[in-house]
């Protein structure tokens, strides 16, 4: 059954990493993921992540050098003219249009402060909305990035985002919104020196509970768990290849 298309929705997360193996252990074993290998053309299988009966994302192998880290597809009207706008902005394009039949046509690059994201337009729209996030599901997406203000003024005119500003005692965060809902969030990275990137958390039930299982499981906390007041408690991880991922217990309404 088609579903609405909701352009601004982050609606896909892929790990791109050297070692899926070890990335499916560690995955699966943390958030209770069930990863099962798609059948992709005649030679060729997808892992794609099951949180219970839903697909919500998958692993693919990077090039070689490339760390892991998660690639957040962003929906969109034509996939084409976004990756004409975006060579006009000057991003880095790291994959033309290309379509991933049957299910979406799907192009990559690089925004102008480097943190890379893949735009999307699914062939049976995207999945809906919900009042509660799923535990297990992905709950939100955030961009650490070396300049805001560079990255605010290419999302908001690429993307038709509007933002709402957040001081936060340390600097602004900035919400993303479109569609009336906001999508996501943006902030200057904590190391000056890092390289920009997007940032997924996930919902889990218990934050501190999960965070005691990061090291068993090979990965690293980062960021030990954390209240947000009003929003819910979270770490950072690393996982056991090296990729970033967060997790958060939301707040009870």
């Amino acid at each position: 059954m088609n579903t609405p298309h909701l352009p601004g929705k982050f609606v896909w997360f892929e790990l791109l990493t050297q070692d899926i193996d070890k990335a499916v252990r560690f995955y699966d074993g943390l958030f209770g993921w069930r990863t099962v290998h798609v059948p992709m053309g005649e030679s060729q299988s997808y892992p794609m992540i099951h949180n219970g009966e839903e697909s919500i994302g998958g692993f693919r192998k990077g090039p070689p050098g490339v760390k892991s880290h998660w690639v957040s597809y962003l929906s969109v009207p034509d996939v084409d003219a976004a990756h004409r706008t975006a060579l006009a902005a000057g991003c880095r394009i790291m994959m033309a249009p290309t379509d991933y039949s049957p299910v979406g046509r799907a192009a990559a690059m690089a925004d102008p402060t480097g943190a890379s994201f893949c735009v999307w337009r699914g062939n049976e729209g995207d999945p809906v909305d919900l009042e509660k996030t799923p535990m297990g599901n992905w709950f939100w997406n955030e961009l650490w990035t070396s300049d805001e203000d560079r990255a605010l003024a290419f999302y908001e005119s690429m993307f038709g985002y509007t933002h709402d500003t957040m001081n936060m005692g340390t600097g602004n965060y900035y919400l993303l919104n479109s569609g009336g809902k906001p999508r996501a969030g943006m902030c200057r990275s904590v190391n000056p020196a890092a390289k920009s990137m997007w940032l997924p958390y996930v919902a889990v039930s218990d934050c501190d509970g999960m965070a005691r299982r990061v090291a068993g499981l090979g990965g690293k906390l980062l960021l030990p768990p954390r209240d947000i007041p009003g929003i819910g408690r979270y770490a950072i991880a690393m996982d056991s290849t090296g990729g970033a991922v967060a997790f958060i217990t939301p707040q009870a309404a």
